[in-house]
């Protein structure tokens, strides 16, 4: 049997934005910013799915990650 073990890799974000993050999910389910940002690039890509080909939905889930600080 293969071993089922998840990879990952690493991401890098503003120092100034994982200390805002880190913050934010203080006393929430999230134990980590790594989880909380996992869970919201799930979500993310889970709603372009979704809207994939609605370029107005596209652009607002853009907003959204420029908001979040994820992209510039």
């Amino acid at each position: 049997m293969k071993d089922k073990k998840r990879k990952y890799t690493t991401i890098t974000i503003p120092t100034a934005l994982f200390e805002n993050v880190s913050r934010s999910i203080q006393g929430t389910g999230f134990s980590s910013v790594s989880d909380y940002s996992t869970y919201i690039l799930r979500e993310t890509v889970a709603e372009l799915k979704l809207d994939k080909g609605s370029k107005q939905s596209r652009s607002a889930i853009i907003e959204k990650l420029r908001a979040l600080g994820y992209i510039s």
